[in-house]
């Protein structure tokens, strides 16, 4: 009876998590269709997120995590970063040299597969279910998308639409793509928060509250756009699409809990970790997708599929990983 009582709060949690995520990208889908919103309009709400709000998010969410945290679990820090990163190098390289798929589509889709969405709604779905224990599941995920995975695709997207696309990661044009992309502010924030942290610098609580605002309307602006692009090109549900979703849903986490296995680590962390990673993909995808004009209707499709299939997926971990 216990057990059939926290089976109904955990997908009470699950649910009540990812419900507003599917909301919003009903709503941007109602909008356009209503003919209020249109696709076009979009690239507008696109340019606020990727110019002011995400950046901010990124450079919040980096500040408010302390040294203490970054060192109190060493392993479980390196394995969720490890997994996160190692795992987007390797969907690229599979996408791009095995698939032949064009670089700027492959490194959305390694961000799709290995990007889960800890930064904007790990902390409903973490918080809830481990309580003061997610807070460094938070930290490692969200270092490792801010601080490597989106900083790299955005100089993935940007080198692959040069003319020299082939030759862009070395010589002087390519030095030029990394100072680009460094100097782009969803790169340079999270970076400048991360000194702040290692430095020891406390923010100010009014000016965090001050920065969270409209970094906090990253997420819901993104999903809205997300919608209205679903009404203008429909969910595809393509190999590519499925490929991407299951490695997302199951396959990253899966990886990672082999690992864990592996390393001897204990069974409560085991599924910490997997239901952290099985957090569907993140909105920034398809917010770069937009901006890059390749890719929008499969990222947004991933992006649907992916968040409206976790509810099964991080049940199914949750359930074989329950202590």
């Amino acid at each position: 009876m216990a057990s059939s009582k926290k089976d109904v709060a955990m997908l009470s949690t699950l649910l009540s998590a990812i419900a507003p995520a599917v909301v919003t990208l009903g709503i941007g889908f109602m909008a356009a269709r209503e003919k209020t919103f249109s696709p076009s309009d979009a690239s507008v709400l696109n340019r606020l997120v990727m110019r002011y709000a995400l950046p901010l998010s990124l450079f919040v969410g980096t500040v408010r995590t302390s040294r203490a945290e970054l060192a109190s679990d060493g392993m479980l820090l390196a394995l969720i970063i490890g997994v996160m990163c190692l795992g987007y190098l390797l969907v690229f390289g599979v996408a791009h040299w095995v698939f032949r798929r064009p670089a700027q589509v492959s490194a959305l889709q390694a961000l799709s597969i290995a990007g889960p969405a800890v930064p904007f709604i790990g902390i409903s779905v973490l918080g809830s279910l481990y309580g003061n224990q997610s807070t460094l599941l938070i930290a490692a995920a969200s270092l490792a998308m801010n601080l490597f995975q989106v900083p790299l695709c955005i100089y993935l997207l940007s080198a692959s639409a040069a003319p020299d696309a082939t030759s862009a990661g070395a010589g002087p044009g390519g030095l030029q793509k990394v100072l680009d992309t460094l100097q782009t502010p969803v790169v340079w924030m999270p970076l400048l928060g991360l000194v702040i942290t290692l430095l020891g610098v406390h923010i100010p609580e009014s000016a965090d509250k001050a920065l969270a605002m409209l970094g906090s309307t990253t997420g819901g602006v993104a999903l809205f756009a997300s919608g209205a692009i679903l009404f203008a090109q429909r969910v595809q549900f393509n190999p590519a699409v499925w490929a991407s979703v299951i490695g997302k849903n199951l396959v990253l986490p899966g990886i990672a809990l082999l690992l864990a296995w592996a390393l001897g680590l204990p069974l409560t962390q085991m599924g910490q970790i997997a239901v952290t990673l099985s957090i569907p993909s993140a909105s920034v995808v398809i917010m770069l997708a937009v901006q890059h004009q390749v890719g929008e209707q499969e990222s947004a499709s991933v992006l649907f599929l992916s968040t409206v299939l976790s509810v099964f997926s991080m049940s199914l971990f949750i359930a074989l990983l329950a202590p």
